[in-house]
């Protein structure tokens, strides 16, 4: 079974990240421009929060807030799920399922290490089960 840190070397630990103090629009329009559905949200260099689309949803829309004038700290989702990178893909899909989010900040010993996506574990898991197919009909043809 592929770990979180293997999907990690696969598709980089680069992870988007907004202040705290930053306009909710701002946190918007990131995750538009670059076509993710949540943010990280660092003070200090400390993973303080997450911001997602649900959070502009439910925090603000339906409030009647503007989201030019309120902050990302205002809504943001905190304290965060984390997971260790040591998981196993699986593993990992059975943490978001139970506590029902969509994005997992991935941290080992205190140091933020990447981010991972419900739809980077389903994408991984079908990829590999996938290859099991196609070794199994291998070994029936051959």
């Amino acid at each position: 079974m592929a770990t979180i840190n293997q999907l990690l070397e696969m598709k980089g630990h680069d992870v988007f990240h907004i202040a705290p103090d930053a306009s909710v629009f701002d946190a918007i329009e990131m995750m538009a421009t670059r076509g993710i559905g949540a943010l990280l949200v660092l003070e200090q260099g400390r993973l303080a929060g997450i911001i997602s689309e649900r959070d502009y949803a439910r925090k603000v829309i339906l409030r009647g807030r503007a989201s030019k004038s309120t902050t990302v700290g205002e809504i943001m989702t905190a304290p965060v799920i984390t997971a260790p990178s040591r998981l196993t893909i699986e593993e990992g899909m059975a943490v978001m399922t139970e506590r029902r989010i969509r994005h997992l900040p991935i941290v080992d010993a205190g140091r933020l290490c990447g981010m991972v996506s419900v739809g980077d574990l389903v994408k991984a898991i079908i990829a590999e089960q996938q290859f099991v197919i196609s070794q199994l009909q291998n070994y029936i043809h051959s």
